[in-house]
């Protein structure tokens, strides 16, 4: 007899693992396949903020702003760990929006969202404010507002594991290889791609969150007529040396319309984004132009009294956003808004195919994707994630500072930067890698720069991590910190305990 699931999502980014997540905790049967690592394509490659988007209040686009200034709060106070509040500074150039139209917006972004947690905006001196420091003189008035930092990749790992922990199924590098239906269910077969091992099952109903792959699996792999456009638009990022010395980002605006973030990245950097390019080839192969560096160099250069070329970026990343093609006129005033498509009839198994969305609101989106689901399958339980911790995030009153400093203190043997790290991209769970350990000696092998076994371990066993890239880019940006020696150590040691725990492991 045929396996059967209730729910079979493909894709492994923030959509596909959020409403794997949702749908599991509702006591769903949910299998989750993904054919690379988690989050490897657009879903590590924003710009790292759980915004509201200021910038689409222009486009009249009130409902997504709303929507997502509201899921602000409720992400941070669900993962207070890898979520945490930035106060953003916008200088004003008078050569482009008017100061009153920037108040106006400020007003809006502060009361569109029944802000609780987060102070609101205020206009600001530069000439006495440490962010003017590093600003050309010409810049002598700003505006100050609030808005939130995520470290994305691991907000996917996340959900995909509390996915898991509500007894979801979660598979990486296996494709879904075809999909047809037959009556009221979808006949599914996957494929292991480290092994070429072969699964079929059915499911009642499949979800399409393969993002900028979307239209590419209804026509190609469920054999289907493409109902809707997607417009997929290229956002490039780069990373410099660190070009100030305060913890305030900025948003810059530029005289083409476009918004510019330079905001301080891994203690020893700034990160400098984003690009709006339309694109036609690859999404696997997206990768920056060097048009894109120099226009992010230029844009930031008007606003910097340190100057900035090419030759100083250390690293870069670009990310395919899968937008819904709502006809714009250009890439960055294309809607960000998500759109959900249903298709299903009378005794055909349901089709729910993701079109667009943006990482702040992936868990309103999860929770409108499974009301339509509802639709062709009958009630699927009741919403439960807008008050539910991330793992990790069941931090008493959302206090990291406090539980950092109660985790430090029954560990003094552990040096303050890894303790600091290990609460920063694990919350509670950093108690699980470090369990049972007395000395800097008990997490295991050293690799050098602060890396050692136990936490690699960890992440084998309960984060689908496989490869040295899945930790040092994704799990973390622990690639930017660590010397080629640790990379080729970490390697070899993942190499050769290989197939340890290659299958994910129960919590």
């Amino acid at each position: 007899m045929t396996e059967t699931v209730d729910i079979l999502v493909v894709g492994g980014g923030i959509n596909g693992a959020g409403i794997a997540r949702d749908a599991a905790g509702r006591g769903l049967s949910v299998l989750l396949c993904e054919k690379n690592d988690l989050g490897s394509a657009t879903s590590s490659a924003s710009t790292k903020l759980i915004h509201g988007g200021l910038r689409y209040l222009e486009y009249y686009e009130f409902r997504l702003v709303r929507e997502a200034l509201i899921e602000r709060e409720v992400l941070l106070r669900a993962a207070p760990h890898i979520i945490w509040p930035l106060r953003f500074v916008l200088p004003h150039n008078k050569g482009l929006r008017p100061a009153w139209l920037i108040r106006l917006g400020l007003f809006l972004y502060d009361h569109l969202g029944g802000r609780k947690l987060l102070p609101g905006s205020k206009g600001v001196d530069l000439r006495r404010h440490v962010a003017g420091e590093p600003l050309v003189p010409e810049l002598q008035k700003g505006f100050i507002y609030s808005d939130c930092w995520v470290q994305d990749s691991r907000l996917v790992a996340l959900n995909a594991l509390d996915a898991q922990e509500h007894g979801a199924e979660v598979l990486t590098r296996v494709e879904c290889v075809s999909a047809r239906r037959q009556d009221d269910r979808w006949q599914v077969v996957l494929r292991d791609l480290r092994n070429g091992e072969k699964r079929e099952l059915a499911a009642r109903a499949l979800v399409n969150a393969a993002g900028p792959w979307t239209a590419e699996f209804i026509e190609q792999r469920a054999g289907l007529n493409k109902a809707q456009s997607l417009r997929l638009v290229k956002g490039s990022h780069i990373v410099v040396r660190k070009m100030f010395e305060h913890d305030y980002p900025y948003i810059f605006q530029n005289p083409d319309g476009r918004i510019i973030f330079a905001i301080p990245y891994e203690q020893d950097y700034t990160l400098i984004g984003t690009t709006d390019v339309d694109y036609k080839d690859d999404p696997a192969e997206v990768a920056i132009s060097e048009e894109e560096t120099e226009y992010l160099c230029s844009a930031v250069n008007v606003y910097f009294k340190k100057q900035i070329s090419p030759a100083d970026v250390v690293w870069t990343y670009s990310g395919v956003r899968p937008l819904y093609d709502d006809a714009a006129s250009s890439a960055s005033s294309a809607t960000r808004d998500y759109v959900l498509e249903l298709d299903h009839g009378e005794g055909r198994a349901p089709l729910l195919s993701i079109f667009g969305g943006k990482i702040t609101t992936f868990r309103k989106l999860s929770e409108h994707a499974m009301q339509k689901l509802a639709e062709a399958l009958g009630p699927l339980g009741d919403p439960w994630t807008a008050d539910a911790a991330l793992p990790g995030g069941n931090i008493a009153d959302a206090d990291f500072d406090g539980y950092l400093r109660r985790f430090k203190q029954a560990r003094p043997w552990l040096p303050a930067d890894l303790a600091w790290r290990y609460v920063r991209n694990y919350g509670t769970r950093a108690e699980r890698i470090t369990a049972g350990a007395a000395s800097l000696a008990d997490l295991g092998e050293d690799f050098g720069d602060g890396l050692h076994a136990a936490e690699i371990d960890y992440l084998r066993q309960h984060e689908w991590v496989e490869s040295a890239d899945d930790f040092l880019w994704r799990r973390s940006k622990m690639g930017l910190h660590t010397s080629d020696q640790t990379k080729q150590k970490l390697e070899a040691w993942m190499e050769s305990h290989h197939g340890d725990t290659s299958r994910q492991e129960s919590a």
